[in-house]
């Protein structure tokens, strides 16, 4: 809780369910992320899809050239993001959803399978990050 924000944070949670509400709204489906990228990757990707996926990194981007003391840069090297990205992905295929899909829109829905994968994935998070912080250093 050292680099706590809670005004950045609530904005940015704000404009999370925005989006999320919009894109439920608009086109009828979840704001899942690993869903929406498996989709874009799949098969020719509707224009949303592809709207979607670009607002991500160009809202990070802007947030960024904006205010960059709130935007922290990356800690880690390529190597490991891929391989974190992949087990995330791995996660999300496995878990039916991905921790955006369960997360804001089914705990928002108030789906039971949600809000265990919501605990699952976060308890299983913490461990993870608990464990490397002692065996990493």
């Amino acid at each position: 809780m050292l680099n706590f924000t809670p005004i950045p944070a609530l904005f940015g949670g704000t404009l999370i369910g925005l989006g999320a509400s919009v894109l439920i709204l608009t086109t009828g489906r979840c704001a899942g992320v690993s869903g929406i990228l498996d989709g874009s990757l799949r098969r020719l990707a509707p224009a949303w899809r592809l709207t979607f996926l670009a607002g991500l990194v160009l809202g990070g981007l802007v947030a960024r050239a904006i205010a960059p003391d709130l935007v922290p840069g990356l800690q880690s090297g390529a190597g490991t993001l891929v391989a974190a990205g992949l087990a995330v992905g791995f996660g999300a295929r496995m878990g039916g959803g991905c921790t955006s899909g369960h997360g804001i829109v089914g705990n928002s829905r108030l789906s039971p399978r949600s809000l265990v994968a919501t605990v699952t994935f976060m308890a299983t998070g913490i461990l993870t990050a608990s464990l490397a912080r002692v065996l990493c250093g």
